[in-house]
């Protein structure tokens, strides 16, 4: 459990998302920072790898692509999943899952499956910079403290490990900082690489934020991931910066690292709104 939050052991849930039939029960640890009633992004996000994962029989596909449209904040409340093989071809293959809460569509994924073909690259080949993030994990010891966030029993405080690799969370602008999930995010399953990618990608406008939890909301509206490998190990860094505008909209952008290196990039389309009083 993280240092960072003090919980007794009986009010700590065993996992992020229970399941009972086709019936999805989210715990606490699935809460996040503007409603405890409401999921955090990153919770649904890798609930849904999961399902596209196991959807695939076959575990040479691996997810390359997840396009979250967080149509409705997704309510800490039991929820359905209809999901559809949209194409499936000898390379890739693309799911839909759309999340219900009773009646009503709170959420849509979109998955691509890629059947990769390994081969031999030339010894060098030009790619994002930078190709490694620097300090890793076990060399950091500063959690991630975002202010306005409170802490309390949430995917952000008590689901998560978290250690700041690069920049000041306590001021606004780019940073980084490495993730790991520190409980099951479903009971009695493990968590494959794409779903510590997807749980940890959509903590890019917290990383680098440049508006204040205190003063204003900048929730975001859909996340997509790409990655091009498999992350190895625990540990999900993210090098993030975020652009917002006078009118309301703000984008966030991460890249994603594991202790090797690169291993894909994340982007969050922000809805910003100032609050009428302060928290």
């Amino acid at each position: 459990m993280p240092d960072h939050i003090s919980t007794p052991p009986h009010a700590m849930p065993a996992a992020v998302f229970t399941r009972q039939g086709d019936v999805w029960h989210p715990t606490s640890l699935s809460s996040g920072p503007w409603d405890p009633q409401a999921q955090h992004g990153g919770a649904p996000a890798a609930l849904l790898v999961h399902i596209a994962e196991t959807a695939m029989a076959d575990p040479a596909w691996q997810l390359s692509r997840l396009t979250l449209e967080l149509i409705k904040p997704v309510p800490v409340a039991p929820l359905t999943v209809e999901q559809q093989l949209q194409q499936s071809g000898r390379s890739t293959a693309r799911l839909t899952c759309d999340v219900y809460a009773g009646d009503v569509l709170v959420a849509r994924a979109h998955a691509l499956m890629v059947r990769g073909e390994a081969f031999a690259p030339p010894t060098a080949i030009p790619g994002w910079s930078p190709e490694q993030l620097l300090p890793l994990p076990y060399d950091c010891q500063e959690s991630l403290q975002i202010p306005g966030m409170k802490k309390d029993l949430s995917f952000y405080h008590a689901a998560m490990d978290h250690r700041m690799a690069q920049g000041d969370a306590s001021g606004p602008g780019p940073a980084a900082t490495w993730f790991r999930l520190t409980v099951p995010l479903v009971e009695g399953q493990p968590i494959s690489p794409a779903m510590r990618a997807a749980a940890a990608a959509d903590f890019g406008s917290g990383v680098s934020w440049v508006l204040s939890a205190e003063h204003y909301l900048f929730s975001n509206a859909d996340l997509s991931l790409h990655l091009h490998r498999a992350p190895q190990g625990e540990w999900i860094g993210l090098l993030a910066e975020t652009h917002i505008d006078a009118g309301g909209i703000g984008t966030a952008f991460s890249r994603l690292y594991d202790s090797k290196g690169l291993v894909g990039v994340a982007a969050q389309t922000l809805v910003l709104r100032q609050r009428r009083t302060p928290r």
